[in-house]
């Protein structure tokens, strides 16, 4: 199909245009709808191809970006199609299987250029790996160095995701739209980091991560607590403009002389440190890259999605729009377990750009146990990792009570129920969290999370999540000769206290929810994805997510959100 098409597109893209005005045309217009990029590789690599409707050569090597001009033509015509109405189920649906089916036809097309290495001349005797067998594929398009002073990578995460229409017999100005609809988003960030002293001991980083968030979520992220894509910016309204997501400085302070071997990550770029340390991290960061971690559920560019999944939803982490604060960090580690303690930031308002910087009365406190320990004693092997972590925060800001937002609507006092109107300096969040996963095999991984906060205070910085309870697992490719590949399946159920329930029924609006009205049931999501490894730093992803009561509302839905993801590690 898509070879027919692009066979019509050559020909009248080859009458009607000049070769240059469509490389120049398709790169002025490609941010309205850079989704369609993936196209790209679902192109042949030459004209004659296009023509005489044949595949690539299997065994030519080619890259991918060859025969630029032609392809971009080729993208132009499509990327100039009509778009369709979000209004129409009917194109919705028939739009998302397209789409479907060009991320599928990428997939087959790049699918054998992973590591595209000749055979061995001299193979192993049998019963014998061969070296080749064993070695994991490269991970990233660029290799980098383990003991450079410097590390500089990067990554870019596009999703594209929609939904079909649903019931909703009402809804309200911060409700997820019943009509069919499909937006994307993009994230680029470059990792900067070097070492400043490269004593394994005393070690000290500097880190720079600067970031473009672009592109729009699904209703623009109103509508659901567990919102389906944790990669949108919940204030679209701020743009593109590259900014700078974290500025910080890490210390190690070793108590030991005796190393372990450290994974070089874009926070910390020692590969051996004091197996017991103090760490110490200063400067702008996002919490959830210290507390909270899980290596199943916490990574949206290559597991799930949703925000309650990844991330603990009860936990309402001091973080201003982006998610992003000024923080201090204090970590000790030990040979089986860790503890850290943070103190950050508050925004100024809920889900605010800016931050409070006056400490004494408005900061977030986070502690944190670790202790790595297998959780399922004799039923699993004893070299089967486990992990759990135990968290707690208090929030002081100027926040509001929904009890007092209630009684001032029904007294008369206020025409509308509006927490805003009700924001006490000094006020105080707290709560509680559980995180724990276990190696179940060598390929399987399961997880869960338990979170509560005192769901008085609005929700003020994550989501409006006041109970949470999620578990899942995943799976590697490795049975089916695909190691880089995974495939997760995850439940999450989340719900709020009983005053703020009351306010939303008022027709109360927080700053992700507000149907006008509400008939109250836990809102319940299942997400599944397949992540793929297509070839050195390339993944792809099929993603579902199929959710009950959005917004806590038994009036609406039930919705399934569809997702295609490109990322890329550079």
């Amino acid at each position: 199909m898509i070879l027919q098409m692009t066979k019509r597109i050559s020909r009248k893209a080859h009458t009607i245009r000049p070769r240059t005005d469509m490389v120049r045309r398709w790169v002025e217009t490609a941010d309205e709808r850079c989704p369609l990029a993936c196209v790209w590789f679902a192109l042949p690599a030459h004209a004659d191809a296009i023509l005489a409707d044949q595949d690539d050569d299997p065994g030519s090597m080619q890259p991918a970006f060859s025969y630029f001009s032609l392809k971009a033509g080729c993208l132009l015509y499509i990327h100039n199609l009509p778009a369709p109405s979000i209004r129409s189920p009917r194109i919705v649906k028939d739009s998302m299987q397209a789409l479907a089916a060009l991320l599928l036809l990428s997939l087959t097309l790049t699918g054998y250029a992973q590591e595209m290495l000749p055979e061995d001349p001299h193979p192993s005797k049998p019963g014998v790996p061969s070296p080749a067998a064993e070695t994991d594929p490269p991970l990233t398009m660029f290799p980098h160095s383990e003991t450079s002073h410097f590390l500089a990578t990067g990554q870019a995460n596009i999703i594209l995701q929609g939904h079909g229409p649903f019931n909703s017999p009402y809804e309200g100005i911060n409700s997820l739209r019943p009509e069919g609809e499909y937006k994307t988003s993009l994230l680029g960030t470059l990792f900067l980091g070097a070492q400043v002293n490269r004593n394994p001991k005393y070690s000290t980083d500097a880190i720079l991560d600067i970031e473009s968030s672009g592109g729009r979520g699904i209703s623009e992220a109103l509508g659901l607590a567990g919102f389906t894509n944790l990669d949108v910016v919940r204030n679209p309204n701020l743009g593109s403009k590259p900014y700078i997501a974290r500025v910080q400085i890490h210390q190690t302070l070793g108590l030991t002389n005796k190393l372990v071997d450290s994974e070089r990550t874009p926070f910390s770029l020692a590969t051996q440190v004091p197996e017991r340390r103090f760490e110490l991290h200063f400067g702008k960061m996002s919490l959830p890259d210290y507390f909270d971690i899980n290596s199943v559920g916490s990574d949206s560019h290559l597991q799930f999605l949703n925000w309650t999944i990844d991330n603990n939803g009860a936990w309402d982490y001091a973080a201003d729009t982006r998610g992003y604060t000024y923080a201090g960090v204090l970590e000790y580690d030990d040979k089986n377990w860790s503890a850290r303690y943070g103190i950050a930031a508050m925004p100024t308002t809920a889900n605010g750009i800016d931050l409070d910087w006056a400490i004494s009365r408005a900061s977030g406190q986070n502690m944190e146990f670790e202790l790595r320990k297998p959780l399922l004693g004799p039923l699993v092997a004893a070299d089967r990792k486990g992990t759990v972590r135990v968290l707690s925060f208090v929030n002081h800001a100027n926040m509001g009570l929904y009890r007092d937002a209630n009684r001032a609507y029904l007294s008369g006092q206020d025409a509308k129920p509006d927490i805003v109107a009700h924001r006490k300096f000094g006020s105080v969040k707290y709560g509680f969290a559980l995180n724990a996963e276990q190696e179940i095999t060598r390929d399987l991984r399961a997880f869960t999370r338990i979170g509560w906060n005192e769901g008085q205070h609005e929700s003020f910085a994550y989501t409006e999540v006041d109970q949470t309870f999620s578990f899942g697992a995943d799976y590697s490719g490795r049975g089916w000769s695909r190691p880089a590949d995974k495939l997760g399946v995850t439940f999450v159920s989340n719900a709020i206290k009983k005053d703020h329930q009351t306010y939303l029924q008022l027709g109360g609006l927080g700053f992700l929810l507000g149907d006008g009205n509400l008939n109250y049931g836990r809102e319940n999501i299942v997400e599944g994805y397949y992540n793929l490894h297509a070839w050195r730093g390339v993944y792809y992803a099929l993603d579902l997510q199929s959710i009950t009561n959005p917004g806590y509302n038994r009036d609406r839905g039930p919705v399934l959100v569809e997702s295609l993801r490109m990322h890329v590690d550079f």
